[in-house]
């Protein structure tokens, strides 16, 4: 397995791909976040990518869970049928085996 840094971690066995979201705040963001995470805040979350396939899976994470939620559920009504909500920046750094980085 091999990372690629701008916006997806790749397996490249498996040919899926995986993209991570920070939902919260530019402030909490700068205060750290996952190692190879985008930054959308969660009500912005529909100006992801337009090349991001609809089948893709999508991790996305925010102080507590709460924010992620809503933005799951966004993306979910939007026909991303493999967002989910990874909980705190802590439960989704555990999820997702990711260091979190300044």
């Amino acid at each position: 397995m091999y990372f690629r840094y701008i916006s997806l971690l790749i397996f490249p066995l498996t040919g899926m791909s995986l993209t991570i979201i920070d939902v919260r705040t530019e402030a909490e963001w700068d205060t750290g976040h996952l190692e190879g995470a985008l930054h959308i805040e969660w009500q912005d979350i529909l100006k992801l990518s337009p090349n991001t396939p609809k089948d893709e899976e999508i991790y996305l994470y925010c102080r507590s869970g709460n924010r992620s939620g809503k933005a799951t559920k966004i993306l979910l009504d939007a026909g991303y049928i493999n967002a989910q909500n990874a909980g705190s920046i802590l439960e989704a750094s555990k999820l997702l085996d990711t260091k979190i980085i300044d």
